[in-house]
């Protein structure tokens, strides 16, 4: 007598070329990660080239506001674009991406010829803002894809997708001091962030994008928006700004603050702990199955908060690597984990929850990166007895004063992780009090 056939769940995205999707997700990402490192690497030049002859005593700022430009246009991007993407389509944006990555490239290859003078700055200006758009449309599209095409393992997948934001930035890095060495320019640095973007447009021509989970599933958008108004939400929107905080934050200020204390490059223990985001991210599915989420975000803060604290004390190289690994190991897998446990726990409220909490996300920067330069300010200060006595010191005094000061921004920052220690443990505790977690389908 044969077994009794066992019912199969049909796949109801057998139709769409999964791999084909998430391959031109991931050169999606490389595409910002290599972006967003290459145009560090020629904010020098084009501050000695361009800024420098506009205005010499503030072109240190203008080279900021154009650094800073896209973060701004990315969150907004997101806010905007999120709730609207399935009225546009994920099959228009994602390329639109590229294209705008193509389009902020070339601007800036080709500033000064457009304009000349203050002119010049406008133009790097505009270029920021479209490139940031890029990377924006790219969140937008490329995190409820995944959500979308694997319903069942939410947290695994965008880990595994988002191992190759720190894998773009590693790329781009290495591209940069490569082509340095060598005596490159900075337009051919720029030059390599248009090679993946012309890919993503290429590759998205002809393949066929899902609807949504939440349009597949028939919930509507009023549904969506209602699922605002849940209080785990809420909670997890505000913990969103404070994982990101110990991320990006601390990331863009290490190489600053670091590099005096641990005499070393600090920009190097940011590529490290790329490295290891790279890697641990592609490992994230046992650790979900032991830990589950809310488990994994609670371990990972205990380890950003003890890792911050050591970079905080870290006097070389060793203890700086040393350090650095912890706080890698806390920080590589906040932000797919965030993203992956709104979705899980709300996947009716569809791509607007996962872009609000990549823009709270990305927002967080502008809270406390501005707070970090702060506490620096006021510690050199005081450590110097006055801000007359602090603008008088020079050598190895100003240099002890400023190594003392960015070892207690990163002390204070540690706070942010460790609170939310509290938050997620009590989520664990709810969750196990009801018989543990178990992510929610729409369909």
């Amino acid at each position: 007598m044969s077994a009794p056939a066992v019912a199969v769940a049909p796949d109801r995205h057998a139709a769409y070329n999964k791999p084909r999707l998430f391959l031109v997700s991931v050169l999606a990402l490389v595409t910002a990660g290599m972006s967003s490192s290459l145009r560090s690497n020629t904010a020098d030049d084009l501050q000695r080239v361009f800024l420098d002859p506009i205005d010499k005593a503030h072109s240190a700022g203008m080279v900021a506001t154009i650094l800073g430009v896209p973060f701004g246009a990315f969150a907004l991007t997101i806010a905007i674009g999120s709730p609207l993407l399935d009225a546009i389509g994920m099959g228009l944006l994602l390329p639109l991406s590229g294209i705008l990555y193509l389009t902020g490239a070339l601007l800036f290859i080709f500033a000064g010829s457009i304009s000349s003078g203050p002119g010049v700055y406008h133009v790097f200006y505009v270029a920021a803002l479209i490139t940031g758009t890029g990377q924006g449309l790219v969140e937008t599209v490329i995190n409820p894809l995944m959500a979308t095409l694997y319903p069942d393992d939410k947290t695994t997948k965008l880990n595994h997708l988002h191992a190759w934001w720190p894998g773009g930035l590693i790329i781009g890095g290495l591209l940069g001091v490569a082509m340095s060495q060598i005596g490159m320019g900075w337009q051919a640095k720029l030059i390599c962030t248009m090679i993946p973007a012309a890919a993503v447009v290429l590759m998205c021509a002809g393949v066929k994008f899902p609807p949504t989970e939440r349009v597949a599933a028939g919930v509507s958008t009023r549904d969506m928006f209602r699922e605002l108004a849940q209080p785990m939400f809420l909670i997890l929107f505000c913990a969103m700004f404070l994982t990101a905080a110990s991320e990006l934050a601390p990331g863009q200020w290490v190489d600053l603050a670091l590099s005096r204390t641990v005499h070393m490059p600090g920009i190097l223990l940011l590529v490290y702990v790329s490295g290891i985001m790279f890697v641990a991210r592609h490992f994230t599915g046992p650790l979900v199955r032991k830990l589950t989420p809310i488990g994994l975000l609670w371990i990972s803060c205990a380890l950003a908060s003890l890792g911050l604290l050591a970079l905080s004390f870290a006097d070389s190289p060793v203890t700086g690597i040393l350090a650095a690994t912890v706080w890698g190991c806390g920080v590589c897998f906040m932000w797919p984990t965030m993203l992956a446990t709104a979705s899980e726990r709300f996947p009716r409220g569809g791509a607007l929850l996962m872009g609000l909490m990549g823009t709270a996300g990305t927002a967080s920067i502008y809270f406390v990166l501005p707070q970090m330069g702060k506490i620096f300010d006021n510690e050199a200060v005081r450590l110097a007895g006055s801000p007359a006595a602090y603008a008088n010191l020079a050598g190895a005094e100003l240099d002890r004063v400023k190594g003392l000061a960015a070892q207690l921004s990163f002390k204070e920052v540690a706070a942010l992780p460790a609170f939310l220690l509290i938050v997620f443990g009590l989520i664990w505790f709810y969750d196990r009090s009801k018989g543990g977690f178990k992510a929610k389908h729409i369909s």
